[in-house]
């Protein structure tokens, strides 16, 4: 049995890391140790996600997939959340989420069939509850920001999300002292596109 941490955050700009030291914790206490880690910045909304499949092809049956939320593992519409659910099923792939209790008992070997039996049952009828849930938030959010944002145009105000000036500056110094791309992504965190226009925009300047 192998434990494969995944860690996802939405965007680029995001820290996907953030919760590895609560990973790690939650192993360790069980006596458990992380085999391999895959981390990826991609929407939890979109099922094509290149790290979350390597793991799923990684593993063998009885693996388990840790999670820190059910949310990092899926804010999928219902028809690609069952699709992923089949994956784990015909993988035999355990799913042990931190916000889920339930599935705590994924994470040990247990002798007792029926109870183990009772457990999964259990813990598939609430991840399937927290990925519904996972799935509403993100439909909320969504909703509410184009009703803002459509509010805001209808009033004159929207202007889009405003520019980082003083990043934008200090990428645009770093570019011009020649720095890699890499070196400026992981001094400022911003995406490659935000420094391939800055780029664009000391070009078209020059």
């Amino acid at each position: 049995m192998f434990v494969r941490a995944y860690l996802r955050a939405s965007t680029i700009d995001q820290d996907a890391n953030r919760a590895r030291d609560q990973l790690k914790a939650f192993a360790t206490e069980r006596g458990l140790k992380i085999a391999a880690w895959y981390t990826e910045n991609e929407s939890g909304a979109k099922l094509a996600r290149p790290e979350l499949f390597r793991l799923l092809a990684d593993s063998q049956a009885g693996d388990i997939l840790l999670v820190e939320q059910v949310d990092r593992l899926s804010r999928l519409n219902e028809a690609d959340w069952e699709r992923l659910k089949a994956e784990l099923t015909s993988r035999r792939i355990r799913v042990v989420a931190l916000d889920l209790p339930t599935s705590w008992m994924m994470a040990t070997k247990t002798t007792d069939e029926f109870t183990g039996r009772m457990f999964e049952a259990i813990n598939g009828m609430l991840l399937d509850m927290l990925a519904a849930v996972a799935r509403k938030d993100y439909d909320d959010r969504r909703r509410r920001q184009a009703q803002g944002q459509a509010k805001a145009k209808q009033e004159g105000r929207y202007k889009g999300r405003p520019e980082d000036a003083e990043r934008n500056d200090g990428i645009a110094r770093m570019l011009a002292a020649r720095q890699s791309w890499g070196s400026i992504q992981s001094a400022t965190g911003c995406s490659r596109a935000t420094i391939a226009k800055i780029a664009k925009r000391l070009k078209a300047a020059a």
